[in-house]
């Protein structure tokens, strides 16, 4: 078996090194910018010569192909700089560092499984030598059946060539015929059985535009199912749209019948080993019919004074919100970062598609009313989710159709603004600051028509009895003045009428 860099006298790569993420265009996808280019190995098995095929498993849906550009190490490097690095690649090839989403759960990071399969690194079919050609003059490109997918330029890379040389060589030693895959742009999307992806590099206007050919590869179906001794695929929503690439692309997989809809995932090892909430049943019961405003009270006793998400009212008149925190956080909008943040499967959209039964989506939007940072979409995915509400400092648009849906949203009003203008969809599972209230993963938030308040997991249990005995109590009271007793004495309790409540409590509890 040979490959695209067999012409120099190199057969099997020690060392085949891939990074993460590289493209400005992929990152804009992924909603995530690094600082700091990271990597991940892939065996020489998974290697493949052009005309190949590459099998997806048995009981798996989503083999993504990624278009790439390899670089070959000719002379070792060992602690190089980044202005040097270049200098130590003896050639560009093609390869397409193909992968398996249904296997990312078992790799918890790693990629041996769900990229390391045979034949998920085909590479060539022929190399071009670097010498006369700059860093930044290469082009990838990608088909999928005849039609372009992927196209993009090593101009726009986030982290250059020479920067990935050098600093692989601050830890390891690049050897002669050592081959790093240096990141995909944005296109890379799911294949299926039939389908045929081609890949080429090339330099279009260095010198008799060199190009090392399409590297043809074609999708077959395996029909040997994984053994009960190793990880199953998972697959979730969230795995299908990072792996074709956005919702839309999806939508139309689905629709053209390539694809499984969303809303049919599996259940994944985070979905199971997820902690218990702290709100349990009896807690729940104790908190039933309890105010908002005697839970502060409680909670004011406590030392916590700064606990009120201000400025926020239901969309429907009486809801009631309980459930724990999800958080997702936007920045003030900036072009630059909105170019890189704010497409494809952002942020925002995460925290939508991710939010569990029982949780709130708490949205820090900066206490700015004039933006819609809840859409009548997101709302109805959140609900279809089962979330026990959504809490947002900012605006709701299409808000007479939020107002339509079960699910409980406080908020600061209409607005009819959409995402970009003054905000950037930023990060999810974070803590944050809504409404002038911190707000972190976890915390317990409740609310009714008084406003919305945050609990600390660790004070739940005592809060919530506190606050229940003190709703009774409070209810007795209500009884007492609509009767025509005076408040003097009564509210608060002095000890006379203190002994008539608990006998009446008593009382109560024997019949």
């Amino acid at each position: 078996m040979t490959f695209g860099i067999a012409e120099l006298g190199i057969h099997t790569p020690g060392k085949i090194i891939a990074v993460h993420l590289n493209y400005p265009s992929r990152i804009a996808q992924r909603g995530r910018t690094p600082k700091h280019p990271s990597y991940f190995l892939k065996p020489a098995s998974s290697l493949a010569p052009t005309g190949g095929t590459v099998e997806r498993p048995a009981g798996t849906e989503l083999l993504a192909f990624e278009g790439e550009i390899a670089l070959v190490i000719g002379a070792p490097a060992r602690r190089v700089s980044p202005e040097d690095g270049w200098k130590h690649v003896a050639a560009v090839t093609a390869a397409n560092d193909l992968g398996l989403y249904d296997l990312r759960s078992a790799d918890k990071g790693s990629n041996l499984r769900n990229k390391g399969g045979d034949g998920y690194t085909p590479i060539g079919p022929r190399a071009i030598p670097t010498e006369g050609i700059s860093a930044d003059a290469w082009r990838v490109r990608t088909w999928v059946n005849g039609e372009l997918v992927q196209d993009d330029s090593s101009a726009t890379l986030v982290f250059p060539f020479g920067q990935l040389v050098a600093d692989l060589s601050q830890h390891l030693t690049l050897e002669t015929g050592d081959v790093i895959l240096t990141g995909t742009p944005a296109g890379s999307s799911v294949v299926v059985p039939g389908d045929v992806v081609e890949v080429e590099v090339d330099a279009p206007n260095a010198p008799g535009a060199p190009s090392t050919g399409r590297l043809v590869t074609t999708v077959t179906q395996g029909t040997t199912p994984f053994g009960d001794f190793g990880s199953q695929p998972q697959v979730d929503d969230l795995q299908r749209i990072e792996a074709w690439g956005s919702e839309e692309e999806h939508a139309a997989a689905v629709e053209a019948g390539r694809a499984t809809p969303l809303s049919a995932p599996l259940e994944s090892e985070g979905e199971a080993s997820r902690p218990e909430s702290p709100l349990t049943d009896d807690i729940r019961a104790q908190l039933d019919g309890v105010a908002v405003a005697t839970v502060s009270a409680a909670l004011r006793k406590r030392g916590y004074v700064d606990v009120f998400i201000d400025g926020v009212h239901p969309n429907h008149e009486g809801d009631t919100i309980l459930g724990t925190a999800k958080t997702l956080r936007f920045i003030p909008f900036r072009p630059d970062l909105f170019a890189a943040h704010g497409g494809g499967f952002n942020a925002q959209k995460r925290a939508f598609d991710t939010v569990n039964p029982g949780e709130v989506l708490v949205v820090e939007a900066r206490g700015v009313p004039e933006t819609g940072t809840v859409g009548d979409v997101l709302a109805l995915r959140a609900q279809v989710r089962g979330a026990a509400g959504i809490v947002t400092d900012g605006g709701v648009r299409d808000f007479a159709a939020v107002q339509q849906f079960d699910i409980p949203v406080f908020s600061q009003g209409a607005h009819p603004s959409v995402l970009g203008r003054r905000h950037v969809p930023w990060e999810v599972d974070v803590t944050i600051g809504c409404g002038g209230a911190a707000v972190q993963p976890g915390d317990i938030i409740m609310g009714d028509r008084d406003g919305v308040i945050v609990i600390p997991p660790a004070l739940i249990a005592e809060v919530a009895a506190e606050a229940a005995a003190q709703e009774e109590a409070d209810a007795w009271v209500a009884e007492q003045v609509a009767a025509g007793a005076p408040v003097d004495g009564l509210f608060p309790m002095n000890a006379e009428w203190r002994a008539k409540y608990e006998a009446a409590r008593a009382q109560k509890a024997e019949r």
